[in-house]
């Protein structure tokens, strides 16, 4: 028996993988995106039971307020706190990632609504925090350890010793390859990272058809 629609595709890769380049291509060629990093974040400025176990968790002062009363969260702090304790990092997961799940399927009931027909979640955790729950597939995207690194660096996220211990933190890439069902090798330029989309692109489509159907 078929499926409703839409058909759900979980995106992962490591720090500097080109992870979200992939899912911005996805994007761009029809898939409705749920970025679960910015969702994430979205949550720990706006929802009261997060707000409360993160002052828990690293002090009232972890939040201030700017000129125009807005809240802030000093993320540099809790980076560097959490890389250098796993411990700390389970429990922000743990407080965090229940409420991205919920909002996913608040995502999934509005895709479905409107008749979409692929439905990507971004998450760089996604094993790691049973994000893969309830997903049809999941893609992993693969880099050279070093390129991650420099990738990283140029986007200001950090030293190279410092994008090391962060990815240190993570997954290592051949466990995401065995867990994957499908697996994109970024090594190339964006033209090239563009066509492997792109071709990743039409496999997917081919893989809703035939869980989902055909509209």
């Amino acid at each position: 028996m078929k499926r409703t629609y839409p058909f759900l595709v979980g995106v992962t890769g490591g720090l500097g993988s080109g992870k979200s380049m992939v899912c911005r291509f996805l994007s761009g060629m029809g898939c409705a995106l749920f970025e679960s990093d910015r969702v994430a974040k979205e949550l720990q400025l706006r929802d009261p039971d997060v707000i409360k176990g993160i002052k828990e968790l690293f002090g009232e002062k972890i939040y201030s307020f700017d000129r125009d009363g807005a809240m802030r969260l000093d993320r540099k702090k809790i980076a560097s706190t959490v890389f250098s304790s796993p411990d700390t990092l389970q429990k922000l997961n743990h407080l965090v990632h229940p409420k991205v799940f919920d909002e996913f399927c608040k995502a999934v009931r509005d895709a479905g609504q409107q008749g979409t027909k692929i439905l990507v979640k971004e998450a760089a955790i996604l094993f790691e925090s049973g994000g893969e729950s309830g997903l049809d597939v999941v893609v992993a995207v693969v880099a050279d350890p070093q390129e991650r690194i420099d990738r990283a660096v140029r986007k200001g996220m950090g030293t190279p010793e410092e994008i090391r211990r962060r990815i240190l933190t993570q997954w290592p890439q051949e466990r995401l390859i065995s867990k994957a069902d499908y697996v994109l090798f970024n090594k190339g330029s964006l033209d090239e990272l563009k066509k492997e989309t792109e071709l990743l692109f039409h496999t997917l489509l081919g893989a809703a058809a035939k869980t989902c159907g055909s509209l």
